[in-house]
């Protein structure tokens, strides 16, 4: 096994390559860049759309919940070629919308758009969960789902949602700064009056994740 990167737009693409491929980068018919328009929105949905896990050294152990959390402006604070791993309680489990990076829009069907992610929103503490502007927002897509399934893991959105909830997890994948949403994050619009998450950095792609029996130590 071993490691290549591409760097394109606002950063680099980690790739580990094995010799079994479960996800490709077409994805039933869905490319990396998803159908968008904007090259900086193909640029973001190519790291959304990620199908390979970070490797160890790949893996920022300075890089927890806390430190995304961290007031002050984070647009630089990580790169999209770095990978995490945290532990968090997890507040929410909701599916995503009818989004380009899965070959989707609004006006699309159900039917005619099958492929959503998983948005798990991220607390440091129970008592944080009612307060969106705590959340970090990581995210399972639809080419992981189908890579744990080749693993024998079932990771359905319902199933996800009923094994993680209101839990304490450990999750891991490669980091993003989602740029759609600096303005209604805390650390990169304080004070807005329509924020609904704590940073606009995620882990999206979730690779992997671990249910624990509660609260770490």
């Amino acid at each position: 096994m071993f490691k290549n990167q591409v760097c394109i737009g606002i950063g680099c693409l980690g790739f580990v390559l094995s010799g079994v491929g479960h996800a490709q980068d077409s994805f039933h018919g869905c490319p990396m860049e998803g159908t968008a328009k904007p090259a900086s929105v193909q640029t973001l949905n190519t790291f959304k759309n990620r199908h390979t896990a970070p490797g160890v050294n790949d893996i920022d152990p300075k890089i927890t919940l806390a430190t995304m959390v961290k007031k002050g402006n984070d647009r630089k604070r990580w790169s999209n070629s770095q990978a995490a791993e945290i532990t968090a309680y997890v507040a929410d489990v909701t599916p995503g919308g009818k989004e380009s990076v899965n070959c989707c829009n609004s006006k699309m069907s159900n039917a005619k758009c099958p492929l959503h992610d998983s948005h798990i929103a991220l607390v440091m503490d129970p008592k944080q969960a009612s307060d969106k502007t705590k959340h970090v927002v990581v995210e399972i897509t639809p080419r992981w789902r189908e890579i744990k399934q080749g693993q024998g893991q079932d990771w359905g959105h319902d199933t996800v949602r009923k094994q993680i909830l209101h839990r304490w997890v450990k999750v891991r994948g490669w980091m993003m700064l989602d740029l759609e949403h600096v303005n209604a994050s805390e650390n990169t619009a304080p004070g807005g009056a329509n924020n609904w998450r704590a940073t606009a950095w995620e882990i999206h792609p979730v690779t992997d994740f671990e249910v624990l029996p509660g609260k770490p130590n």
